[in-house]
């Protein structure tokens, strides 16, 4: 093993208390800092901005503590009130009020001019790294390559096939004991259906979708494939074109795509 990521989340300890954590900003600190003087040269954190009543300049304190220790990557979250949760509810009763978009938004193109600055280069839609140490096995989900999840409500990908885990550890553990596939739930996904996932997945990557690429991967052609949702994604400024004009190579996200990637996604699905 040669790579360690770390849930850090943040290095402020009322934002850490506010998200149920049971670490602080020193704790986080020194697991980094233990991992490095254990011997690892390729650490990677995770960080989570736009929690409620987290201010812009709390977010650029997490991301001062982030670059000034010996990390290699960082992934930046915005937080997501998924239902279910208990911030959810909390939303939902009134007792927690979401930051606004425009502050969020401001939080996220702080962290990606920030980070650049700082030689972290963004390669993905939440993902930074040093040169030379993006990581590799994000990439098999991006390129919607086959993968294999372990553990409770797991998820795992092979032959078109997407199988999800059962949720409970108890229950997972009994199956796997008796010999019985820990499986919940599979879905057989069709070459169409699997080549309009892999456009939705792959145009979270900086470098876009190559036409050639995509054609090799899924016997499609993204433009014949998409060509219902392309035109007005192109006229709200949300992906472009780039090669030159006679020979187009392929699609990518603007400044503003960035932004509203899941619109995107969610167009080619």
């Amino acid at each position: 093993m040669n790579r360690i990521s770390i849930g850090v989340q943040s290095f402020c300890g009322p934002k850490l208390n506010r998200l149920g954590r049971l670490h602080d900003g020193s704790g986080a600190m020194e697991a980094v800092t233990k991992a490095r003087k254990s011997g690892f040269k390729n650490i990677g954190i995770d960080l989570i901005f736009g929690v409620w009543d987290e201010s812009v300049p709390d977010w650029e304190r997490d991301l001062k503590a982030a670059v000034d220790l010996p990390v290699t990557h960082i992934s930046c979250y915005g937080l997501t009130y998924e239902k279910g949760t208990p911030i959810k509810e909390s939303v939902e009763n009134g007792s927690i009020v979401p930051v606004s978009e425009d502050v969020s938004a401001e939080m996220y193109n702080m962290a990606i001019s920030y980070l650049a600055s700082k030689g972290f280069a963004q390669y993905e839609i939440s993902n930074f790294s040093m040169p030379g140490f993006s990581c590799k096995h994000n990439y098999v989900y991006w390129n919607n390559d086959p993968y294999v999840g372990l553990g409770p409500s797991a998820v795992s990908y092979a032959d078109g096939i997407r199988r999800e885990n059962i949720p409970d550890v108890s229950g997972y553990i009994d199956k796997v004991n008796s010999g019985v596939q820990p499986v919940g739930s599979s879905e057989k996904l069709s070459p169409i259906d699997s080549a309009k996932e892999t456009a939705a997945i792959k145009i979270r990557t900086m470098e876009g979708i190559s036409f050639d690429w995509f054609n090799k991967k899924t016997g499609f052609k993204l433009p014949d494939l998409e060509k219902d949702a392309l035109p007005k994604l192109i006229e709200d400024g949300l992906i472009e074109y780039y090669g030159p004009d006679s020979a187009v190579k392929g699609l990518r996200l603007t400044r503003k795509g960035i932004l509203f990637c899941d619109t995107v996604s969610s167009a080619f699905l």
